[in-house]
């Protein structure tokens, strides 16, 4: 007998023995009957014990215990999905589970945030807890079709390197047989090396920050969804592109994870035709901040995105022409004034999530740039063989999946959307 999974059980027809295999989710004794929850990977099923035999043979089997059951399906519209199994077999197919740290029955999981990624190996079963990752997974497949479909090559980029990607950054050291190394930052210089050989990139990968933060927005390693082309005029064909791959990442959510958004009660966000734009100066007018701000903080994102929604319907804001000594090396400066960058961030319901724009080209620049900045041309040299060798105008993006996760969820940190965080203070599990 095939095994059949929960979410298969609603159009089995009535009558038809079956086999289903999972967790014991829960069980509930009354005085006559027990009530077996199975939990699958595609949802809940109910089986219904009232043979003395039976009973007797499952008492011994706690929560989670992972079982094999045979029965018969049979309607009823009080049980999940409006089918039930009755005259169930139960066997075992591990021993008996010891007490999960939590009550994973539960609609919600009551514990706190450590408590709950202390013990992520059982905890990550809960079904909210599954449908975040779910909807990150779905993420990463949306926006694989959308560059997919646009002519990008996927490509994967060392993450041990011999340089850090920006000067001034934290990062991990590693000892690489005897020699100093680094975790990579991101892909960036690779992925732009790359736009020479097949002009359009991306990469889905782990990227490493050795940052000291410990906000609620920060982790040490986290999934970056980068993309980089070729032939472009400025940052904002970059954005087009954001845009689609943005689209994408939604389609897909909708598509193949619609359980996760109903388990969550997710609102998606539409991304529209063209993502409005407003330029970083006028950025610092509109939230009343000092016109030699550096930078944007927390609160100004979350005011200018309120701003969006109000003026434009959007939740989704592009800030360009941020000062360039707030920019890497690599950012090639606004055209008709040098002290902006065509470069962007992109707000998202009060959040950066995505930091872009057009890069340096030109050989010759970028050996001024870094000896403007102060660096030497020697740990870059692989680098910039590229850019000796001819290389197009281009630019790129790169998305945090876990923000991007905690954004469409309303998580209020992003490790609830990591499914094993590492931060300034967590190494294990």
């Amino acid at each position: 007998m095939h095994r059949t999974l929960a979410a298969q059980l609603p159009a089995t027809t009535p009558g038809t023995r079956v086999r289903v295999e999972g967790w014991l989710h829960r069980r509930r004794t009354l005085a006559s009957v027990t009530f077996l929850i199975l939990r699958d990977r595609t949802g809940l099923a109910q089986v219904v014990l009232k043979d003395p035999a039976a009973l007797a043979g499952s008492a011994g089997l706690g929560e989670e215990t992972v079982v094999s059951v045979e029965g018969t399906v049979v309607a009823n519209p009080s049980a999940p999905a409006g089918v039930e199994i009755l005259d169930p077999t139960v066997s075992p197919l591990s021993e008996p589970a010891e007490p999960p740290p939590v009550e994973l029955w539960r609609p919600s999981l009551a514990a706190g945030l450590p408590t709950l990624l202390d013990n992520a190996p059982v905890t990550l079963r809960h079904p909210r807890s599954r449908a975040m990752w779910q909807l990150a997974s779905a993420g990463m497949q949306g926006f694989r079709r959308a560059l997919t479909a646009q002519g990008f090559t996927e490509i994967a980029t060392p993450k041990i390197v011999g340089a850090s990607t920006e000067s001034g950054a934290n990062v991990f050291t590693v000892d690489y047989f005897g020699e100093k190394a680094y975790l990579a930052q991101s892909p960036q210089l690779y992925k732009q090396t790359l736009v020479g050989v097949f002009e359009r990139v991306f990469e889905v990968g782990p990227v490493f920050r050795a940052e000291p933060h410990d906000t609620v927005r920060h982790i040490a390693e986290y999934v970056s969804l980068d993309a980089e082309l070729g032939f472009i005029a400025d940052h904002r064909d970059v954005l087009v592109v954001l845009r689609s791959a943005l689209a994408g990442m939604l389609e897909a959510a909708t598509e193949l994870a619609p359980g996760a958004l109903r388990t969550l009660g997710v609102d998606l966000p539409k991304v529209p035709d063209e993502i409005p734009v407003v330029h970083f100066a006028e950025a610092l007018r509109l939230v009343a901040a000092p016109e030699d701000e550096p930078d944007l903080s927390p609160a100004h994102e979350r005011a200018l995105s309120a701003w969006a929604r109000e003026r434009y319907g959007s939740e989704f804001l592009a800030v360009e022409g941020y000062p360039m000594r707030k920019r890497p090396f690599y950012t090639h400066p606004q055209t008709d004034d040098p002290r902006w960058s065509n470069s962007f961030d992109l707000l998202f319901r009060g959040l950066e999530l995505t930091t872009g724009g057009q890069r340096l080209h030109r050989y010759s620049d970028y050996r001024a740039a870094l000896a403007a900045s102060g660096q030497s041309e020697a740990p870059y040299e692989g680098y910039l063989q590229a850019f000796r060798h001819g290389m197009p105008p281009h630019g790129g993006f790169a998305i945090g999946l876990e923000r991007w996760v905690a954004r469409l969820t309303g998580a209020e940190n992003v490790r609830q959307a990591r499914l094993f965080p590492r931060d300034l203070h967590r190494l294990t599990p």
